[in-house]
């Protein structure tokens, strides 16, 4: 089997490709190897893990989590996969308002009783309100969605093999469950570090102006990212050196985002004056 090191090796003296995906060089510490053979690039660097955190995972009983859940944890702490879940600290309290709610309905197909809303344990959240969860007495996963009224059951294949990438395998057997397709996209984490910036530009519309793909095309060129991927409504471009990306809002035709590490700043400084000489405005910027 090859390990991440030796993948990290290749990385050096190759190039892949694959669709709308690229890898450039230079990617020693921010690419892993998930099972099954695909790659999952990490934006910055996790933050360390305080001893309190490590000690509390350690003690929590790994047959309640699916597969690869707290080593992942360990391994890269709490973020946000794929630009969709965020993967976060087992949470016992958030949803215990909401078993007197009525937010979703219960019959016998029920995969738990309302009470037992109060007694699972969140490990995941999306931008749009849902939850991942685990409970106890139940087997698999829970998806408790925002904008539906059905409690949804998401079994998992048992895997015998545990690896730092197992856990995004499970994510995305849970996203075909839920929504029923496949992302096609490039595999990428994004640990929540604590000192991540950002700043928000308008590329202006009008004749004789550069579109956002325009825009993108160039940048790719100027600036070849670790890792891209442009779709038809953004495209993000990946760089180590900012420990964090250039996304362009292909959706809303004018916005661009630079978000970067507070040590990155020189790196920060060439691409905010490369994306002002070419007709971009700066709207906001801040930490977060």
């Amino acid at each position: 089997m090859v390990t991440a090191v030796q993948i990290c090796i290749l990385l050096l003296h190759s190039k892949a490709k694959c669709r709308s995906v690229s890898f450039q060089t230079e990617l020693c510490l921010l690419i892993i190897m998930v099972t099954g053979g695909v790659f999952m690039y990490i934006v910055s660097r996790p933050k360390p893990l305080s001893d309190g955190r490590n000690q509390a995972l350690t003690k929590k009983d790994a047959t309640v989590y699916p597969p690869g859940y707290l080593r992942f944890l360990r391994r890269f702490g709490e973020g946000t996969y794929r630009g969709w879940l965020n993967v976060q600290f087992p949470d016992t309290e958030v949803l215990k308002p909401f078993a007197e709610y009525g937010l979703w309905e219960h019959d016998e197909d029920s995969p738990i009783t309302e009470q037992q809303i109060g007694e699972c344990i969140v490990i995941g959240t999306t931008v749009d309100g849902d939850f991942l969860a685990v409970h106890p007495q139940t087997a698999g996963l829970l998806w408790l969605p925002r904008h539906a009224v059905h409690v949804k059951a998401i079994s998992l294949q048992v895997r015998e093999q545990e690896d730092d990438g197992m856990y995004a395998l499970v994510l995305d057997e849970v996203y075909r469950q839920v929504y029923g397709i496949s992302q096609e996209e490039a595999v990428y984490y994004e640990p929540w570090t604590g000192t991540r910036s950002h700043l928000f530009l308008r590329l202006p519309q009008g004749q004789d102006q550069l579109s956002l793909p325009d825009l993108a095309g160039m940048c790719q060129a100027d600036f070849p990212p670790d890792l891209s991927i442009e779709t038809q409504y953004a495209c993000f471009l990946f760089y180590r050196q900012l420990g964090g990306y250039v996304r362009l809002n292909y959706a809303y035709q004018q916005e661009v985002a630079v978000f970067y590490e507070q040590d990155a700043q020189q790196a920060f400084a060439v691409m905010e004056q490369w994306l002002l000489s070419k007709g971009c405005e700066a709207i906001s910027g801040n930490n977060r």
